[in-house]
């Protein structure tokens, strides 16, 4: 294991998921006022899972960080 080089690869599966949680919130934003509001509530349901799954990898690099090369 290499926790740096595992750092490096969280980092940029976090900037990933930034980028599809503004592309998913960008999508539901476009259904919020329509008759298809349910595809926003559920594109929102998503938004909100991204965002779990980025705070999940910002705990990952803080302990990668922390620990002994």
């Amino acid at each position: 294991m290499d926790p740096s080089r595992d750092l490096a690869t969280v980092s940029s599966l976090s900037a990933q998921i930034v980028e599809l949680t503004e592309r998913v919130t960008d999508l539901a934003d476009g259904y919020r006022d329509t008759p298809d509001s349910a595809i926003a509530s559920e594109l929102y349901s998503a938004e909100r899972a991204l965002l779990a799954v980025r705070r999940s990898f910002e705990r990952v690099a803080r302990l990668l960080d922390a620990a002994p090369d």
